[in-house]
């Protein structure tokens, strides 16, 4: 069985409306459920499901960024990207980490992708042909 997280995270906005305080930005990380691509080991899948997509997304090493993603109008066919971590907006970034409430910022050719929030994060079991 898969492992399945969820949460929600609030924060809320400066005067500005430029995005969550450092302060705001560290609590809402450390209070939701999230994973570090580092502790994942290689042809490890994910599925994480945000407001409007689910990404399929299959990690290539642990400490590597390099993911393959599917998913949503920037890749609506597998493809190498790199994964730089999860986002409440503004300039702040958990580098390597995906977390729900939080938008995914991914790299492909040059061109930042950010996500809408995620809402689940699900680990995939993958089996070999053959084994039962």
């Amino acid at each position: 069985m898969a492992d399945s997280t969820t949460t929600s995270i609030r924060i809320a906005r400066t005067a500005t409306d430029a995005g969550p305080t450092l302060q705001q930005f560290a609590d809402a990380t450390a209070a939701s459920d999230g994973l570090s691509l580092a502790n994942l080991s290689a042809i490890e899948e994910l599925e994480v499901r945000t407001r409007n997509t689910t990404y399929h997304i299959t990690v290539l090493g642990g400490s590597d960024p390099r993911v393959l993603v599917q998913g949503g109008r920037y890749f609506p066919l597998q493809c190498e990207a790199r994964l730089n971590g999860s986002t409440l907006g503004g300039s702040l970034l958990k580098v390597g980490w995906i977390g729900c409430g939080f938008c995914m910022e991914f790299m492909q050719a040059g061109q930042r992708i950010t996500t809408t929030r995620v809402r689940e994060i699900r680990r995939i079991e993958v089996t070999a042909p053959g084994l039962h």
